[in-house]
């Protein structure tokens, strides 16, 4: 018996079009949700993470365990403990990743000037956030920012923080996403609020003079050249050149490295100068090592003690990553958008998105004193009769019908009945109600000023700057990187980058010239000649 196969119909699909609804969603979401930090200076996952810390109560009191932070995250980031714990360890001050890290660690953390490096696992280290959260977090009761549900709808988390200071520029982020990526420089906090307050009292400020250039953690040495530094400041994409620092100690005939650029490692540099050796490029490099320890970073590099370190060092900086470029992209999300802008464009739109918190946080506050007041006035009603409102609850039979009763006697409404009636009994006495009535004349002198600083952008930008500079005075550092104009570097001469050694040069009858080192000519040397061809000149020389 034959059995009827099922026909299966084909539809056409363009392949544009099943692109664009399969893979623009994921590219959509990785860009969004996940890669490229928004106004507020964090991306999703650190975000998520310093909330979930400030809802553990880490910002004061004692160390918790990371796995416990960890696990506690995944209320909100459900992309697993280790991703989760890896951000950890960036934002933390002893991986020293950021320029102000957000985090107070204890334990192994990791470096970020070592690759190989490893961090301790969850279970064996600690973390609270730093002092400095406060100013991230100062307004989430105030309604300063959207509150959203987590992932799985069962609490809520900040769409934003409500931080106080730019602090999209102040530490490092970057990121890959899908057709886009995201690479923002660090800046020194003190210069960032200083340049932010000179744009707000002017919006034409020349801002390098304020914030003249990035700083790391790192610290090292930035070549500046300020034409190029407008050029990022104004396009937001550019590159410049960082530079690690030695100190020559000639009596030992050793070159220490201090420092070193923040895109680059330890052992990454070790790897380039090795490479240079077997290349012959470095011959007068002796030795290697990583001496690094808890009193800092240190590359010690020993040299033959006829070379001169100062050439020596020179060809390091030229051929190894010792120095290095950073490559900025200021790519941005302002409203779910990417954006690349340039530094006064970030702070502009900081500016703004900081008056929109602070008019949600005077406007939440203006609803809340508006309510004590309205409870006072009900209380400033009873002031005329006191004995009156207590014969009225004493001679009430049922509960229910107090409320009902303070209302009618003394005109005022429910809510302020509630409060009257929840008095206790010993602060039915004249004194108490007149000192809550002169809290009327404070409240109404701070709504006054609420609802102007609500209606006044003037205020407003007044209020910001004022945080500022109270930020600036509590949490701004000395710049780290040092800036080297280059002019001042010095570049020996040709002649002197050229290795010197005795050599034997050749001059053969068709003008064939060659050069070889004396050491190669040890043994039974024979040099290789075209046919017919012979040595019309031989004589010793050096290299130089």
């Amino acid at each position: 018996m034959e059995q009827s196969a099922e026909r299966t119909e084909v539809i056409p699909v363009s392949v544009s079009d099943t692109l664009y609804n399969n893979y623009m969603p994921y590219a959509m979401s990785v860009i969004v949700s996940r890669a490229i930090p928004e106004i507020d200076g964090f991306k999703p996952s650190h975000r998520k993470l310093l909330y979930t810390m400030y809802k553990m109560g880490l910002m004061s009191g004692p160390r918790a365990k990371s796995a416990d932070i960890v696990g506690q995250t995944m209320q909100l980031n459900p992309h697993g403990d280790q991703a989760i714990y890896e951000t950890m360890v960036r934002l933390t001050r002893g991986n020293g990743t950021l320029l102000h890290p957000w985090i107070d660690s204890k334990g192994n953390f990791g470096s970020v000037t070592s690759r190989d490096m490893q961090y301790a696992a969850a279970r064996y280290t600690e973390a609270r956030l730093d002092p400095s959260c406060e100013t991230i977090f100062d307004g989430l009761d105030k309604n300063a920012v959207d509150m959203i549900d987590n992932y799985s709808g069962t609490t809520k988390e900040p769409r934003l923080l409500p931080a106080k200071f730019p602090t999209i520029l102040v530490n490092n982020n970057q990121g890959i996403a899908v057709g886009m990526a995201s690479n923002i420089c660090s800046f020194n906090l003190s210069e960032v609020c200083n340049a932010t307050i000179a744009l707000l009292k002017d919006p034409e400020a020349d801002l390098i003079e304020y914030m003249p250039a990035p700083d790391f953690s790192t610290a090292a040495e930035l070549i500046y050249d300020q034409d190029d530094m407008r050029e990022i400041y104004e396009t937001g994409r550019g590159s410049f050149k960082l530079r690690g620092t030695a100190e020559i100690n000639r009596k030992d005939a050793t070159i220490e490295i201090r420092e070193i650029p923040y895109t680059t490692t330890i052992e990454t540099i070790i790897d380039d100068i090795s490479d240079q050796i077997k290349k012959n490029r470095l011959q007068d490099i002796t030795n290697v090592r990583d001496e690094t320890d808890l009193n800092g970073l240190c590359i010690s590099i020993e040299y033959k003690r006829t070379a001169d370190p100062d050439i020596l060092l020179h060809k390091l900086f030229e051929s190894t990553s010792l120095e290095h470029y950073f490559s900025c992209n200021f790519n941005i999300l302002i409203d779910n958008k990417p954006r690349v802008m340039g530094v006064r464009e970030i702070l502009n739109e900081w500016i703004k998105w900081r008056m929109g918190c602070i008019r949600r946080e005077t406007s939440f506050s203006l609803e809340k004193k508006r309510e004590r007041l309205h409870i006072l006035r009900g209380y400033e009603a009873i002031l005329l009769d006191i004995d009156l409102a207590i014969q009225v609850i004493r001679n009430t039979e049922k509960e229910r019908d107090v409320i009902p009763r303070l209302m009618k006697a003394f005109t005022i409404d429910k809510e302020q009945a509630e409060a009257v009636a929840e008095i206790k009994l010993r602060n039915l006495n004249r004194e108490y109600i007149i000192r809550r009535l002169d809290d009327i004349k404070d409240l109404l002198v701070e709504i006054e000023d609420l609802e102007k600083l609500e209606k006044s952008a003037r205020r407003q930008r007044k209020l910001i700057s004022d945080q500022l500079k109270e930020l600036s005075k509590k949490y701004g550092r000395e710049r780290r990187t040092r800036l080297v104009d280059p002019d001042d570097i010095e570049v020996p001469e040709v002649t002197d980058l050229i290795p010197d050694y005795n050599i034997r040069i050749f001059l053969t009858e068709e003008g064939y010239f060659k050069k070889l080192a004396l050491t190669s000519l040890r043994g039974n040397f024979e040099l290789k000649l075209k046919e017919n061809d012979r040595i019309i000149i031989e004589e010793e020389a050096t290299n130089q």
